[in-house]
């Protein structure tokens, strides 16, 4: 898959605004990267959206900035010349894909029928947008459409909001999710960046779901370990279950059978998407990681930080 539809999927959820005025472009952008979304795809329905998309570009390097609402080739030649990384469009115009294909530009065009997805596989695209998402029969629908067409994923936009997001994102053929509820019209015009910042941080945080897992304990030896987890499961009415490096106490406390990471002990936190929270957590947040523990398929299961917070490890869980 191209790369920059990788760091699309990695990211999660693609922020479609609509500005009318370019002036608005850089304080959007910088309200997006701040709330942890550093992505947008800056619609071509305004005659703003050129330049809006060439000052996110030039103020914003790492932002992953596309064009959307794309309708011809003379509007690709204007996104692409502005900076944008990639282009989506509401319907399939082979004409305009095969334009993106040819000159070896990311291009997500609007699907929502199984003819649309054949016309995308006979042109090579590994990933189609899913349009209107919930008036074209939501999540059921494409599930039932990505039965037969296996190696094809989907990006859904068009109804998607914070109650619904994780429901799409669940099923594994859904690269991200476009919406524009963390960047309505009315607050790009009042200049509301605060408010944008903060809707775009609740995005994020609905989306990865952080939560507590467990705590961990570091017991001197195997008896220490049996013995404090036993006295938790006696005091809070939990099972104590031996495992084979430790001893759970329910689910909320994990006593280690030998000394571990952390000076006094590790956190556990699980997300509903750890590689995701990863992406965030490094690119936005700028933190370190050690290397992940990864399942039979090479998935992360989970993931240690590098520093330690008030003398505790910390690691991710996949949910």
């Amino acid at each position: 898959m191209n790369t920059i539809l990788e760091q699309i999927g990695r990211i999660g959820i693609v922020p479609v605004v609509k500005i009318d005025r370019a002036e608005d472009a850089v304080p959007l952008a910088r309200a997006l990267c701040a709330g942890g979304l550093p992505c947008a795809e800056v619609t071509f329905r305004t005659d703003a959206a050129a330049e809006a998309i060439r000052l996110m570009t030039s103020g914003f390097p790492r932002m992953c900035v596309g064009a959307g609402t794309v309708l011809n080739t003379a509007q690709v030649d204007a996104a692409v010349e502005a900076g944008a990384k990639f282009i989506v469009s509401p319907g399939f115009n082979p004409k305009t894909v095969k334009y993106c294909i040819e000159k070896n530009i990311p291009v997500t065009p609007g699907t929502s029928s199984p003819s649309d997805i054949e016309q995308a596989i006979e042109l090579g695209l590994e990933v189609v947008k899913f349009f209107p998402a919930e008036q074209s029969g939501g999540l059921a629908k494409i599930k039932a459409m990505a039965a037969p067409y296996v190696n094809m994923r989907f990006m859904p936009t068009g109804g998607i909001n914070a109650k619904n997001l994780t429901s799409y994102l669940d099923f594994d053929k859904i690269l991200a999710c476009g919406g524009s509820w963390m960047v309505p019209g009315d607050l790009i015009n009042e200049g509301a960046w605060d408010k944008i910042e903060q809707l775009t941080r609740e995005a994020v945080q609905t989306m990865l779901g952080f939560e507590l897992a467990h705590v961990g304990i570091n017991g001197a030896d195997e008896a220490e370990a049996q013995k404090t987890a036993e006295r938790f499961a006696f005091l809070f009415g939990m099972p104590a279950k031996a495992g084979s490096g430790s001893v759970f106490a329910g689910t909320a406390v994990e006593v280690m059978k030998a000394p571990f990471k952390g000076k006094c002990g590790h956190i556990a936190i699980r997300t509903n998407y750890i590689e995701r929270a990863v992406n965030y957590m490094s690119t936005v947040l700028g933190v370190e990681f050690e290397e992940p523990k990864r399942d039979e398929k090479g998935r992360y299961k989970a993931i240690y930080l590098k520093e330690e917070v008030g003398g505790f490890a910390v690691h991710l869980l996949q949910r």
